[in-house]
């Protein structure tokens, strides 16, 4: 008899393990593990998916003739984490071999590649995970044949290897990407579809107040919990996205609109991480809405590019890059993160509908994400290690992998520009220009050093003044920069001062 572990993010039928095993002879373990639960804060929505989704799936290996051993959460088991827990199902029921599909996460990978056999004194064998376009040896052949790494380069190679909206060699279209189509403000004659709604069953119910219970000091709230749970339900909301939202997804993809927290949104990327969804079948499922007429180039185009490219590109960096990547911090950011980044009490309306959203949703979409909370610590020069725990503590959808990438290189430019070609920084004129949070902002947006100044107008210069010389050499920030040289000394001066005192009461912004 062989063991199979499956990991939390592993929940598909089409795992390599359960391809491995034989349900007849083997047995499958799964665990609701306090270390992995809490080694950073999670949200108590992402805490309550992984858990929920995990035991409907349990339950559908079971139904299907698996044998399962399954351990719930409970902090006073002897097993806190996976060497406790497989070795004491060793002790029951010694087994022949461990069989495991790789893990996504570097810390938990090296254990199990260079310790794990020895502690538990039996053979284990690990498996390539082959839900991905790409491999981290594919991703690395490519990085070792190229001068650049650069995301349009090598969706453009999976495009042509996968054929996803191509004619042969070349593009559908003629063009590889459309994203100067998908940068428009909300209009207001598209109307926003309804959020789809999830029966919750008795395994949610139980799950849910279980994390009430055990997680109740964890960052952000789980009153408006309405994820996804079991394969049927992801099904349902890819589904969803593909009748009622993609049509829209790519000239809006970019907008941001107050208390309209999904705009036209997927919400699927929590189910391709942990495998209620595949890549493959949500690419299908788009391109085939183009070919039927469904929805125009662009938004087939603009939702395929970030599976098929920005989520395989940042997969293959963070293989590439760990363990010293978390390590990187080029700006030299080193401020802590303000209190409201765990209450969403503060004046600037785009930062705090975008950490009510955070923290109530367990969700903010890409541009929340990037353009006003990550540009927010970005121009502050907050602690790239603050600023990744708390998004990955933060998003139902955050995995190590994709996170670190995406967060550190992307939001931060912690790693001087492996991942981002410049950094994401802007003032509130994109803010504005994109959403409509500045009709009702505390803060004019329209001024750069009064009282009452938008925040991010004088930082997004002092960013630029305090790091001239490591930008100096990179040519897309020389506009910004003879536009800075523009202004009189007297002028820079009073924008710096202005800054230096915003960050001086940053905790009262």
């Amino acid at each position: 008899m062989r063991y199979g572990l499956i990991l939390g993010d592993q929940l598909s039928e089409q795992i390599a393990t359960l391809k491995m095993l034989d349900k007849d002879q083997d047995l499958i373990l799964m665990a609701e593990l306090v270390e992995e639960a809490t080694y950073v804060q999670h949200h108590p929505q992402k805490i309550a998916f992984i858990f929920s989704a995990m035991r409907h799936f349990a339950k559908s290996l079971k139904a299907q003739g698996w044998k399962i051993r399954y351990q719930t959460f409970d902090r006073t088991q002897a097993a806190q984490g996976f060497i406790d827990f497989i070795q004491a199902q060793l002790e029951k029921n010694p087994a022949d071999a461990l069989i495991i599909t790789e893990s996504g996460e570097f810390r938990l990978q090296q254990a199990i590649a260079t310790t794990w056999s020895k502690q538990l004194r039996i053979p284990i064998q690990i498996l390539n995970d082959d839900r991905f376009f790409s491999s981290p040896q594919a991703f690395r052949n490519w990085a070792s044949n190229t001068k650049t790494l650069r995301m349009e380069f090598f969706y453009r190679k999976l495009r042509q290897q996968t054929g996803y909206l191509m004619n042969g060699n070349e593009p559908i279209g003629g063009r590889w990407n459309y994203d100067t189509e998908n940068r428009q403000a909300w209009n207001k004659n598209d109307p926003i579809p309804s959020a789809l709604q999830f029966d919750r069953d008795q395994i949610d119910l139980d799950v849910i107040e279980l994390v009430k219970t055990e997680f109740k000091e964890h960052i952000g709230q789980i009153n408006h919990f309405n994820w996804a749970t079991t394969r049927q339900q992801a099904l349902e909301a890819l589904q969803y996205f593909i009748d009622y939202q993609l049509i829209h997804f790519g000239q809006y993809q970019d907008a941001m609109v107050s208390g309209k927290d999904y705009l036209f949104h997927s919400l699927l990327s929590p189910y391709l991480n942990c495998g209620l969804l595949s890549p493959k079948e949500v690419c299908d499922a788009a391109q085939q809405a183009y070919f039927d007429h469904h929805v125009p180039l662009n938004a087939a185009e603009g939702f395929i590019r970030q599976i098929l490219g920005w989520r395989e590109f940042i997969r293959g960096i963070y293989w590439l890059k760990m363990p010293t990547y978390p390590d990187l911090n080029e700006l030299q950011a080193d401020r802590n993160l303000p209190d409201y980044f765990w209450t969403a009490e503060t004046k600037m309306l785009c930062l705090r509908e975008a950490l009510r959203n955070s923290l109530e949703n367990a969700y903010a979409h890409h541009i929340q994400r990037l353009m006003v909370i990550g540009n927010f610590t970005l121009l502050n020069g907050i602690s790239p290690k603050q600023v990744n725990d708390w998004y990955l503590s933060v998003y139902a959808d955050a995995f190590e992998w994709v996170q670190l990438p995406n967060t550190h290189g992307m939001v931060l430019f912690a790693d001087g520009g492996l991942v981002a070609s410049k950094p994401y920084a802007a003032s509130g004129n994109y803010i504005h220009r994109m959403s409509n949070y500045c009709q009702n902002c505390h803060y004019n947006v329209k001024t750069k050093t009064e009282q009452d100044s938008c925040p991010f107008n004088s930082l997004y210069w002092n960013f630029l003044a305090k790091h001239r010389v490591f930008f100096s050499s990179n040519h897309r920030m020389s506009m910004m920069y003879k536009q800075w040289d523009k202004l009189s000394q007297d002028d820079q001066n009073t924008i710096l001062t202005h800054a230096d005192g915003l960050q001086k009461r940053i905790e009262e912004l």
